[in-house]
């Protein structure tokens, strides 16, 4: 089973639960039964069938290329990172 650590803004759906455990083949198996578990987590996931812009995928310790085609070994934690903007700039 994938370890799932939950976003801080996704975890209204997972009733404040940080992390769960889904038993997933891929990504997109463990996007579905996260939905199955927790209605409406999925629109916050995916949109047009692939991640939602600006949200990354960390599969083990590496930021998944193949979107929710990324396969998942057994016991892999799963980080799903929204992306961080702004910075310091000197001008």
């Amino acid at each position: 089973m994938a370890k799932v650590f939950i976003p801080f803004q996704l975890r209204k759906f997972t009733n404040g639960a940080p992390e769960v455990d889904v038993p997933a083949a891929t990504l997109r198996e463990l996007v579905d039964e996260l939905e199955n578990l927790y209605p409406g987590i999925k629109d916050r996931l995916v949109k047009d069938d692939k991640l939602r812009p600006g949200l990354s995928a960390v599969v083990g310790y590496v930021a998944t290329r193949q979107g929710l085609r990324q396969k998942l070994d057994p016991d892999v934690e799963v980080h799903f990172v929204p992306a961080v903007s702004g910075g310091y700039s000197k001008t």
